[in-house]
């Protein structure tokens, strides 16, 4: 399968698991995904080096799989990333770029990231980070992050395209509108803040139709499909079925690899037929 063929259904269990992994907010990882390649994992930038579902230049990729590659089974390119993010291989250097390809890789990389600028944004603002925070972190690094919510905080009408040049020559879309007029601080954040919202709404449809469609599965076939336990009726298990599905306020819970969900799984194929 090329990277241009990954399901939407393969990203969001990439997803799932990355926010289990680390803690990191689901909808917010799905609605920067979304935000950033329109969940294709083999987006390309065409005034950049950033690649992937999360849209990676190559040097803070470079950071943050050197930083928490080990953590995730990616020791090998952890170890080979040298001083100064250098790789000394030219090779294994493009191995780990085209990491940023893999969804599974992407995902946690990108919620490791966010963590990371979780904890230093609350420290410098003295407050709680906002997914919108998260995503300026991730747009202009941290640094340019600390610098950008400082002016929203002191002096929102405050050119964003004169305080961060290079990436508005980078990305002029962002920061100019339609005649060319430079956006202030407070005007590219309400719109970074809104392309998010938008993913984390379309995130929270896609979730509803899944459950939909699970919770449509059950009622399907007859009882003599029905996964039982002991001394339990078929009416008692899908009662439960249907209890379980409920209970679960997100897609991701249904990914995670429990025992109950296993049930579920096996009771929705074979009422299907599968």
């Amino acid at each position: 399968m090329t990277v241009n063929a990954i399901s939407t259904g393969r990203i969001q269990q990439a997803i799932a698991h990355a926010s289990s992994a680390t803690g990191i907010d689901f909808d917010y990882l799905m609605g920067q995904a979304k935000a950033e390649s329109g969940l294709n994992a083999a987006a390309r930038a065409g005034t950049s080096s950033a690649t992937g579902l999360y849209q990676f230049i190559e040097s803070s990729w470079l950071a943050v799989v050197k930083k928490h590659g080990a953590e995730h089974g990616l020791g090998w390119a952890a170890n080979a990333i040298g001083p100064g993010n250098r790789v000394s291989d030219a090779g294994t250097r493009q191995a780990i770029l085209a990491l940023r390809n893999d969804p599974a890789a992407a995902s946690l990389m990108a919620a490791e990231h966010a963590s990371d600028n979780k904890d230093a944004i609350e420290g410098a603002m003295g407050r709680a980070a906002t997914g919108t925070d998260l995503y300026m972190a991730h747009f202009l690094g941290l640094g340019g992050a600390t610098k950008f919510l400082s002016a929203l905080k002191n002096n929102p009408d405050t050119s964003a395209a004169a305080l961060f040049p290079s990436a508005a020559r980078a990305n002029r879309n962002v920061f100019y509108d339609g005649a060319g007029n430079a956006r202030s601080v407070n005007q590219v954040y309400q719109r970074f803040a809104a392309k998010l919202g938008n993913g984390a709404d379309s995130v929270s449809e896609t979730r509803a139709a899944n459950l939909s469609f699970a919770a449509q599965a059950l009622d399907m076939g007859d009882d003599t499909t029905v996964v039982t336990g002991s001394n339990e009726s078929a009416t008692d298990a899908l009662a439960w079925a249907k209890q379980q599905l409920g209970q679960r306020a997100g897609l991701q819970q249904l990914y995670r690899p429990t025992p109950d969900n296993a049930r579920l799984a096996y009771m929705m194929l074979s009422r299907m037929g599968g």
